[in-house]
């Protein structure tokens, strides 16, 4: 086997003992748009520290991100992961299709937050896609409205509230 062969094979090998070694420490990043509304971006932080909580046995690293227009973004959030001891980063899209940012965005900026800790991998997941659970979360909403008559405090005197459409 000449050196070139040798370097690919040693490359794989290390490639796929790195993504199968099930005792690697895993970081798991929630990533989503990021918003100029402070109010959404707070909402992601809160999933995020809501998911750690619940899932503690299971994931001990979590971070939230914001893919653009806040902080913390992918590349601060996987450094985070790093430096709470994270080898493998598995960043979550924390979006419903699987659009340009889950197909482009993400992974690239995913890419370039990896380059500046080498000795770390990462993986991208599916985005929340068509579920049961999805579908359970939009029959609560519409019941709530429903059930609320469609007045409540989240709404009242908004142009959500709608009504009658203006002429």
């Amino acid at each position: 086997m000449n050196r070139r062969a040798q370097d690919t094979a040693a490359d794989e090998s290390h490639h796929r003992q790195v993504h199968n070694d099930t005792h690697m420490t895993n970081g798991i990043i929630i990533v989503d748009h990021g918003s100029r509304r402070e109010e959404s971006n707070r909402m992601l932080e809160e999933i995020a520290t809501l998911f750690a909580r619940r899932f503690e046995h299971k994931y001990r690293i979590v971070e939230p991100a914001h893919m653009e227009l806040a902080e913390p973004s992918i590349a601060t959030a996987y450094a985070r992961c790093v430096q709470r001891g994270a080898q493998r980063v598995i960043i979550c899209p924390f979006f419903l299709g699987p659009g340009k940012h889950w197909t482009e965005d993400i992974p690239r900026l995913a890419a370039q937050a990896a380059r500046q800790h080498p000795h770390t991998t990462y993986h991208v997941t599916m985005t929340l896609g068509i579920d049961d659970l999805i579908l359970d979360l939009l029959d609560k909403r519409v019941s709530f409205c429903i059930e609320h008559r469609f007045d409540c405090d989240v709404c009242r005197g908004t142009i959500r509230q709608g009504g009658v459409a203006p002429q």
